[in-house]
């Protein structure tokens, strides 16, 4: 399934809550405002009551579309963190947060993870000083994430560091707003993770398949 790039806004009406996909307008009165309007109604109306499917189903499309993922991106996420040791919804958290893109947006570089994610495709970012491209890219502890000089000049990156103080920076990164630089303090976990995501749901709506 292709990614997503029809508007914004629609998803997070679909989902009844902000996903913070259009960056700083995301924080806006309008943007609250538009969550009571499902798409397709002229106005607010009551949520028809949804089956265990559609409950489940919508968690999981509520965290994959928070992280601009497609179904197959997705799917391979949630096979990886079931493999791996510990609590299979906490490592499928932990491994989202820890994507390339999602760091670049987390520092404040970009203020939305869309915008990071393109950037990072556009060989603007480094990370321990190389160029890295991919924006799955897992990063590890104490790796250093950067601008490229000559992407330092972009009037996205000016204007998305100038607001960064309105969201802040997680505090499992450390963040340089002068020399446009982040490292990594420790891995992110499940407590990093603010919006509200039922990951059990997510977890029950695989087993069923």
């Amino acid at each position: 399934m292709a990614r997503y790039t029809g508007p914004t806004t629609k998803l997070s009406r679909r989902e009844g809550q902000e996903l913070f996909l259009k960056g700083d307008r995301s924080y806006t009165d309008k943007a609250a405002r538009r969550l009571t309007i499902l798409p397709g109604q002229s106005q607010a109306k009551y949520r028809q009551k949804s089956s265990e499917y559609a409950i489940r189903l919508r968690e999981k499309q509520k965290l994959k579309r928070i992280f601009g993922l497609t179904e197959k991106q997705f799917r391979i996420n949630f096979t990886k963190s079931n493999n791996q040791p510990g609590v299979t919804g906490d490592n499928l958290i932990a491994n989202l947060e820890r994507r390339l893109d999602n760091a670049v947006y987390r520092l404040g570089f970009l203020s939305s993870r869309s915008e990071a994610r393109q950037f990072v495709n556009h060989g603007h970012i480094l990370v321990n000083g190389k160029k890295v491209d991919i924006p799955s890219y897992l990063i590890s502890l104490d790796d250093i994430i950067e601008v490229r000089e000559k992407s330092k000049e972009s009037i996205r990156i000016k204007e998305s560091i100038e607001s960064v103080a309105r969201r802040g920076v997680v505090d499992w990164l450390e963040l340089d707003s002068e020399k446009l630089t982040g490292k990594v303090k420790r891995l992110p976990t499940r407590e990093d993770f603010k919006l509200p995501i039922d990951e059990q749901l997510i977890i029950e709506f695989y087993s069923k398949l």
